[in-house]
């Protein structure tokens, strides 16, 4: 399956209530991130699926592919695009089994090791990071740029940089083989996540020479 790293929302439900929280993934959405992940780390798998089934919806509307964290189960009963897996979730070789060759597989990397094990059992991409200190519950290791333009060098996989970034301190990208930034706060905090993610891609678009 095809996918663009270029503008890649990782959203956070935390302190917004359900409608609240899709409307801002839709104007995300007309704002032109590319990519959509939906994690969810502490909500049941009913709840999970339910707000799962309300967000495709949503990015099907806008041919966005969508990515379920973690959750394999999620994202085969709502037929998402694909999964991004983290060092300490289920192994990228099962959810590759388990979802087949026309899906897609994230990893997150934060070693060359740890990317090339990833490429090995059959990744998609990889998400490095974190750039830099995010406010986000997810626990944070601060990853050099060095260290993502080795990761890029090494593993021949498209990659997106996470943590912390914004359009402001973006730049710090440039060079380094990077695909395109992952988000969170930079659009679910945002005042107008539209107008957020418009300014964003466009940022991007510039640092990656289209």
């Amino acid at each position: 399956m095809k996918f663009d790293l270029a503008l890649y929302l990782v959203t956070d439900s935390t302190g917004l209530e359900e409608e609240d929280f899709l409307s801002r993934i839709e104007a995300a959405c007309r704002g032109g991130i590319t990519l959509l992940q939906l994690r969810e780390k502490e909500r049941s798998g009913g709840a999970y699926l339910h707000l799962a089934r309300r967000v495709k919806k949503i990015s099907d509307g806008y041919r966005i592919p969508l990515l379920i964290d973690d959750r394999v189960d999620i994202a085969l009963a709502v037929d998402a695009a694909g999964v991004h897996i983290g060092q300490e979730d289920l192994p990228v070789a099962v959810a590759r089994k388990l979802l087949g060759s026309n899906k897609i597989v994230g990893a997150t990397a934060k070693t060359v090791e740890q990317a090339l094990a990833a490429r090995e059992q059959g990744a998609d991409y990889l998400g490095v990071g974190a750039i830099y200190p995010t406010t986000t519950k997810v626990k944070t290791v601060l990853t050099r740029v060095e260290t993502l333009a080795d990761i890029v060098h090494e593993a021949q996989l498209p990659v997106t940089a996470i943590g912390g970034l914004n359009a402001e301190n973006c730049d710090i990208l440039a060079g380094s083989g990077f695909s395109g930034i992952a988000v969170v706060s930079a659009i679910m905090k945002a005042s107008d996540p539209e107008s957020a993610a418009r300014i964003l891609r466009n940022k991007v678009r510039v640092l990656l020479g289209e």
